[in-house]
């Protein structure tokens, strides 16, 4: 459960980030200079249903150097 470091209240967890207009989201990398260097995933959000605060968040926390 995340809280909602604004109001205290339980977050929505595991929603996603899409770009408008297309049907591609956003992935996360360690390594700019490379195709598909350092690839850790895609980015989860929270939403907080009482005030609408996001927080962005990694899933898995292992593939970051």
């Amino acid at each position: 459960m995340r809280e909602c470091i604004r109001c205290g209240a339980e977050m929505k967890e595991d929603c996603t980030i899409k770009v408008a207009g297309t049907g591609y989201g956003i992935v996360m990398s360690t390594d700019e200079n490379k195709l598909f260097g350092g690839r850790i995933g895609s980015p989860k959000v929270a939403i907080c249903p009482k005030c609408g605060e996001v927080s962005i968040y990694v899933e898995d926390t292992r593939k970051i150097e």
